[in-house]
């Protein structure tokens, strides 16, 4: 980026920053199939980037099956029409169709990508989000529930601050309900457990077996769609970041309790072992990992187990990423490029035991479910991504034998004109019966 580390850090001491970030199979939805053998293709949603190809935001399809002619191969290309802030992606229960948000346009695009899963359809564009969910901004997070879509929005269209809410939709696209997030001013019946109640949102997991539901917290379209450097500068824009995770009653939709998690707690992800309540997220200003568990008395908590590098340093965390055998957590840092690898065994004691650098930039990891291979890409937000030689953009495909990871290929985004790459989904023949072409 075109500022100092030293300024960075002085930002951060006025208030908060942050990045985002989300996506892979061993991430999804428990209610969605998994892809537990070889997945064919990675769908990457794109930003648009100006002077750069089309400028258009759009879906990336990579062939990442080594039995293909295509391996390695953007093998289609959908765009969408002008830039939305593309950010996450998601795929129904029945893993039919794929769900794609704009953080900007407020937009959600629906593509088909069970007809022909190398070169998936627009089949549906949501266009009145604001006005169905009455004010909500920013769609980020967008979770498969059966026969359903829980989208978590940003921000308002009255400030246009963090204060936000989740909106459920039905897998045909219908609105159906709003369930703004606890606040000081309104709890709902929640119980305040600290010192913050603000009202901002960023992911949404559900742990089905203990009928909960969480969600984190980032901040609003004042700040995501600012430039990074001007906002560092912006004393009161620094205050702007959420500090709570949200446990919710999954079946109901009302929030039970809200915790202090202070420095913007971004992506969550939860154990998959039926004996094993808890999830973890992680905090970006304070390059902390948390874990939310549920403890003796069947009481949930929220408490900080072990810093990501070198907090002081400002590594900025971003992506998370847990292994179906919940025994690793795979951290990426943008600031230095990096990803780290923490052995999770001790859900309490975290322990970092391996880390590589990826790129100048690196945002978001997705693990195959038998974590042998690992896919990475580089953006975060259109204007918060590095500048000049450093706004390198990619999608890189690695393979892990448990010590090392060793890149199988790359593909330079900026070069083949594509966009800003962010995040990714994967798909599979195998899921709709059919066989590779």
């Amino acid at each position: 980026m075109n500022f100092k580390l030293s300024t960075f850090t002085a930002a951060l001491l006025l208030g908060s920053a942050s990045l985002s970030a989300s996506a892979d199979e061993t991430c999804a939805s428990p209610y969605m199939a998994k892809i537990t053998g070889q997945e064919d293709f990675v769908y990457i949603w794109t930003l648009g980037a100006e002077g750069v190809g089309d400028e258009q935001d759009k879906l990336v399809t990579v062939d990442v099956n080594p039995k293909s002619k295509q391996y390695g191969k953007v093998v289609a290309s959908l765009s969408v029409g002008g830039r939305n802030e593309a950010h996450h992606s998601d795929f129904t229960d029945d893993r039919r169709f794929l769900w794609a948000g704009g953080l900007d346009t407020n937009k959600i695009f629906i593509f088909d990508v069970a007809t022909d899963p190398a070169k998936p359809k627009l089949t549906k564009t949501i266009t009145d989000f604001v006005a169905k969910s009455g004010g909500v901004v920013g769609p980020h997070s967008l979770y498969a529930l059966p026969g359903r879509m829980v989208i978590t929005g940003l921000s308002n269209n009255k400030d246009h601050g963090g204060r936000t809410a989740i909106v459920e939709y039905s897998n045909a696209g219908d609105y159906i309900a709003t369930y703004w997030l606890p606040t000081d001013d309104n709890l709902q019946g929640a119980i305040k457990s600290g010192k913050y109640a603000d009202g901002y949102n960023y992911d949404v997991r559900a742990l089905p077996r203990k009928n909960l539901m969480l969600t984190s917290s980032f901040t609003g379209w004042s700040n995501y769609m600012m430039d990074f450097g001007k906002m560092l500068n912006d004393q009161e824009a620094m205050k702007r970041f959420g500090n709570t995770v949200v446990q919710w009653d999954l079946h109901s939709r009302q929030p039970k309790k809200v915790f202090d998690v202070p420095g913007a707690p971004l992506e969550i992800r939860c154990a998959w072992d039926k004996a094993h309540n808890y999830c973890f997220t992680s905090t970006a200003l304070t390059s902390k990992i948390w874990l939310i568990y549920q403890d003796d008395k069947g009481e949930w908590q929220a408490k900080d187990v072990a810093d990501i590098g070198e907090p002081a340093k400002i590594p900025l965390p971003v992506d998370i990423s847990i292994s179906s055998d919940d025994k690793t957590l795979w951290v990426n840092t943008f600031m230095d490029g990096k990803t780290r690898r923490f052995d999770i065994s001790d859900p309490f004691h975290p322990k970092q035991v391996f880390e590589q650098k990826i790129g100048a930039q690196v945002n978001m990891v997705s693990s195959s479910w038998d974590g042998k291979r690992l896919y990475y890409t580089s953006s975060l937000l259109a204007n918060w991504d590095k500048k000049g030689a450093d706004n390198e953009q990619y999608f890189k495909a690695y393979s892990w034998d448990g010590d090392k990871l060793t890149e199988q290929f790359s593909i330079d985004f900026n070069k083949e004109k594509l966009g800003r790459a962010h995040q990714m989904r994967f798909g599979a023949y195998a899921l709709y019966g059919k066989a590779p072409k």
